[in-house]
């Protein structure tokens, strides 16, 4: 006999012998062989009884599997559609706050700034007012307008500023 036969052999024979001796629980404690009564009343040998079906075991829950829904039948919860754009910007940023002194001054609308860190900024607002050279200021700004050349340093635009001191 060929090596893989005998292995495919004692395989399904550990099958049905496992069947044949009761291995479903307490229904068949005690029995070596479970038998099953014939219409005639004698035992019939190897017929596995209605309790050793896979199909008969006992759910803990109390339903089959049958009973329940399968999973493509139960809805997945989705977002509901929006109702319109958002009232709040959605990609708010934190506001950039500076301070230091007026290195360009005049009416407008671009003003040179040194940060009280030594930074040089190049800053654009229309209708601002009019800062002179010196003076302090603490300032809202936001990013450049592009096209705007405002002088050298970053290139910044004006949210708010005032005069400090």
């Amino acid at each position: 006999m060929h090596p893989r036969t005998r292995t495919t052999l004692t395989g399904a024979g550990l099958a049905a012998l496992l069947a044949l001796s009761g291995c479903t629980g307490a229904e068949n404690r005690g029995d070596a062989v479970p038998t099953e009564q014939t219409p005639s009343g004698t035992p019939s040998i190897g017929t596995p009884s209605p309790a050793a079906t896979p199909s008969s075991r006992t759910d803990p829950t109390g339903s089959s599997p049958s009973d329940r829904p399968s999973r493509s039948q139960i809805p997945l919860p989705t977002l509901r559609p929006s109702t319109g754009p958002p009232r709040n910007p959605t990609d708010a940023r934190k506001a950039i706050v500076l301070a230091g002194r007026i290195s360009r001054g005049g009416d407008g609308p671009c003003y040179g700034l040194v940060s009280d860190e030594g930074r040089q900024y190049a800053l654009y607002g229309p209708g601002m007012g009019s800062f002179a050279v010196g003076t302090t200021v603490r300032l809202t700004v936001d990013t450049a307008v592009p096209d705007i050349d405002c002088g050298s340093g970053t290139p910044v635009r004006i949210v708010s500023i005032r005069a400090v001191g």
